[in-house]
């Protein structure tokens, strides 16, 4: 399974991978990269299903015959993460305005820069900030994962879009906390497919069929729905929606 590394990094396939062996006997070997990287490696047939969260990508790949169908899954929500005492005045519920103001005062930003369906989301929300061209001196990319990045903000002091997910499961914080959440366009949705045999026959459907049709149904959906940290839950599960 090629796999988004919020997914990975959450915890969230460490507690569902056994839920699912249990019912299916099948074991699965997840390579966890950014969603683009992911669509990249099942379209050269180095793995038999995806699950990612860039809708628009997704349904590229599926409408290019890469992808049998997509089901939707799962969804959580991004966040801005930031310094305790918020420099750039971004704290609120509007991630557009928090990026304008980020831009404005030059604010330190990490980015993703990895093509991962997180990175694909801070992109749209700085365009739609008008700030496209010009994000501000202190915007890096650090072309790494989820983890990474908040690392690297939390020993700099640095701003940075997260998936819930993840936050909820780092724990070398640092001064950091959530300063902008509760947006509708944080809204985080993630989806299933199988890579086409058509396009590479010796892939393992059927197998990977499997997989989908469980973590879609009843059982799949409560065990993503009983994955929590310290109380709070990670994924809200919405196939049947």
């Amino acid at each position: 399974m090629a796999s988004t590394t919020s997914t990975e990094q959450s915890g969230l396939f460490g507690y569902l991978l056994p839920e699912f062996k249990k019912a299916s006997g099948l074991d699965i070997k997840v390579v966890a990269l950014g969603t683009g990287q992911a669509l990249d490696m099942a379209r050269r047939g180095d793995a038999d299903v995806l699950f990612v969260h860039d809708q628009v990508a997704e349904e590229k790949f599926v409408a290019g015959g890469w992808g049998v169908k997509r089901y939707p899954v799962m969804y959580n929500d991004f966040i801005l993460i930031g310094p305790k005492n918020d420099p750039a005045g971004t704290k609120g519920k509007d991630i557009v305005q928090a990026l304008q103001k980020l831009a404005a005062t030059n604010g330190n930003f990490i980015s993703r820069g990895d093509k991962s369906g997180t990175h694909a989301a801070e992109l749209r929300y700085w365009k739609l900030a008008g700030a496209e061209a010009t994000k501000g001196s202190g915007y890096k990319e650090c072309g790494c994962g989820m983890g990474p990045a908040l690392n690297i903000a939390a020993s700099s002091g640095a701003y940075v879009l997260a998936d819930r997910g993840t936050w909820l499961n780092f724990k070398n914080r640092a001064d950091l906390a959530v300063l902008v959440e509760g947006d509708t366009k944080l809204f985080n949705q993630y989806g299933v497919m199988v890579v086409n045999p058509a396009k590479h026959p010796h892939v393992k459907s059927q197998d990977a069929q499997k997989f989908v049709d469980w973590v879609v149904s009843p059982a799949g959906q409560r065990a993503i729905a009983g994955y929590k940290i310290g109380g709070e839950q990670l994924f809200f599960p919405n196939a049947t929606q």
